[in-house]
């Protein structure tokens, strides 16, 4: 038996224009059908959207106009792997809409949703064999809002070079 798992976002009244900005931005993405409610419900009333099948980056999703009642918190949040710098600012200017919300690679939308800006050299410099670059990988993310690839790399490579060791090229 197989079991699917798709993750449902509550919106307070505007699920189709957050689903429509979201597909816009990521590929192999498209609304896959739009619910109307069949009678009025606490959030609304019949005919308007209630439920949006769509798909993200390949992966199935649903958004619900469910009213006021619910927000979204970090507690939940979306994780872009991002290739390079380029790529990390432009998941970065696409989609952050607090700047006062940036922390560590995380940015809030204009729904208020959470993403996470991940570079995907980041997991390789914070999984370092060497604990110490591995911490200077994290203490250097720690400190940023937006992630600079450059800026971790440096920070992980300071010891060694002022060392001479390894980053040297010793």
């Amino acid at each position: 038996m197989t079991t699917d798992i798709t993750p449902c976002l509550w919106f307070d009244s505007n699920a189709e224009e957050a689903v429509n900005f979201y597909v816009s931005l990521f590929p192999d993405s498209h609304v896959d059908h739009v619910g109307r409610a069949p009678s009025d419900y606490p959030g609304g009333h019949a005919g308007n959207v209630l439920l949006i099948e769509f798909t993200l980056a390949g992966r199935p999703f649903q958004a619900l106009n469910g009213g006021p009642y619910f927000q979204f918190s970090e507690a939940i949040s979306l994780s872009v792997s991002a290739g390079d710098q380029a790529d990390v600012d432009r998941w970065y200017n696409a989609l952050s809409a607090v700047p006062e919300a940036e922390q560590c690679g995380w940015v809030k939308d204009r729904y208020g949703l959470s993403w996470q800006i991940v570079p995907r050299v980041l997991a390789r410099l914070l999984a370092d064999p060497d604990p110490a670059r591995a911490r200077r990988a994290f203490a250097a993310m720690m400190e940023m809002k937006r992630l600079d690839i450059a800026a971790i790399e440096r920070a992980v490579d300071a010891e060694d070079r002022a060392s001479g060791g390894y980053a040297a090229g010793v």
